[in-house]
């Protein structure tokens, strides 16, 4: 296949898989087709592949690339996953304050054959952003003029260890298409475009249903059985785990089963309704935390929330359950049939209690913890419901009909 085929082939694969499988991909590939594919990705695709490339690969990349796209490949790397210094591109116009109109204009005139470029970008020599300029300004502005008396000086910029969360409630309200990227010095670093934010964005939350139940970001369509496996074994050994404690809750209350069949078919009823409960405070809490809308003391009012929702929900769904108790009872001539009743209608309210504070405080405490929010959380979710409604119930029937 000819090499102008191959690359813009290996581009399209590589931006549809994961890191892990583009270093894959690019591993058997000579230097100067895995250099092109680089350069045909975009940059936060190119930083997550080049950081799973093997060690000498990645030294000969670094030496046949230019020195921009070393130092930005490079630089990336020391960011965490995530941030926006993995994300961001080399400044693509910078200019000195007393540069004049006429001469920023020739500069980009020839930097536009090469790349796209939005807005010219001025820093002092310590190379400090000190304004940006814009390709009106550029057309208005007389010739003759100075750089530093057409800018906008009030700038602002995002900084390379922003979270992309956080940099999207910070941008959220200012739609530009170009954002610089700073250090705490205010010296440029890079920029990164906002429609490359959004896009991830979009990923990081087309990825967040797999994650809460333990399939990890990087797996695609593409992504090789065996990786599939690695990714998504080990939180289905720890689901089994949680899953043995409910058991065990069964376990404790096996003689009262024993002694009164009829309480096993409503477990499901229970387990069912209250996960979903549970499964509803979790997609806010997420959609919240996603979309930055946490401010310091709203976490105690969710929680109040989906504490109340849960007891109203559980409330009116139980009283329906616990109608249906009755009458299957009542038709087996069952003598405790009103108070088994009673038993739904008290365990069904209690749990959705319970799940609903569960949904809405196991993202937030996994948050705390430093990890991500959405992670495996229904697993967790899952074994909280289950225990607290097959406990509820069960330990109800025995204090009530089967002591």
């Amino acid at each position: 296949m000819a090499l102008e085929t191959v690359i813009p082939s290996l581009a399209a694969a590589i931006t549809r898989s994961g890191p892990r499988e583009g270093a894959d991909m690019l591993a058997p590939q000579d230097d100067a087709t895995a250099l092109a594919v680089l350069r045909a990705v975009s940059p936060e695709v190119a930083a997550g592949v080049f950081a799973y490339l093997r060690r000498r690969q990645r030294k000969r990349l670094l030496a046949a690339a230019s020195r921009t796209e070393a130092e930005q490949w490079a630089k990336s790397e020391s960011y965490e996953e995530g941030t926006i210094g993995r994300m961001m591109e080399p400044p693509t116009a910078t200019f000195a304050p007393g540069v004049t109109v006429a001469a920023a204009i020739e500069s980009i005139r020839d930097l536009v054959k090469r790349t796209f470029v939005t807005y010219g970008f001025v820093v002092d020599e310590a190379g400090r952003l000190v304004g940006i300029v814009t390709m009106r300004e550029l057309l208005l502005a007389a010739r003759a003029s100075k750089l530093d008396d057409i800018m906008l000086k009030d700038v602002f910029f995002l900084t390379p260890d922003l979270q992309l969360r956080d940099a999207m409630k910070l941008a959220l309200n200012r739609h530009f298409p170009v954002y610089p990227v700073c250090g705490a010095d205010r010296k440029l670093l890079g920029e990164i475009r906002g429609q490359s934010m959004f896009e991830e964005q979009a990923y990081q939350i087309s990825a967040q249903p797999g994650t809460m139940v333990g399939v990890d970001r990087e797996e695609r369509l593409s992504t090789p059985w065996r990786r599939s496996l690695l990714f998504r074994h080990p939180w289905l050994q720890l689901n089994l785990l949680t899953a043995f404690l409910a058991a065990a809750v069964v376990g404790v209350f096996q003689d009262t089963i024993d002694r009164m069949v009829i309480l096993a078919m409503f477990l499901p009823v229970l387990a069912g309704q209250s996960g979903n409960t549970g499964c509803q405070a979790l997609a806010v809490a997420l959609r919240g935390l996603t979309l930055g809308e946490f401010a310091p003391g709203k976490e105690r009012a969710l929680v109040l929330k989906e504490g109340l929702l849960g007891l109203l929900n559980g409330a009116l769904v139980g009283l329906t359950a616990g109608i249906g108790m009755l009458v299957v009872a009542s038709w087996q001539h069952n003598p405790a049939a009103l108070q088994l009743a009673l038993i739904v209608f008290l365990a069904m309210t209690g749990s959705c209690i319970v799940s609903g504070i569960a949904g809405a405080l196991i993202p937030l405490t996994l948050r705390k913890l430093g990890a991500d929010p959405a992670t495996a959380s229904s697993i967790f979710l899952t074994t909280a419901t289950d225990v607290a409604s097959m406990g509820l119930f069960l330990g109800l029937a025995t204090l009530i009909v089967a002591r």
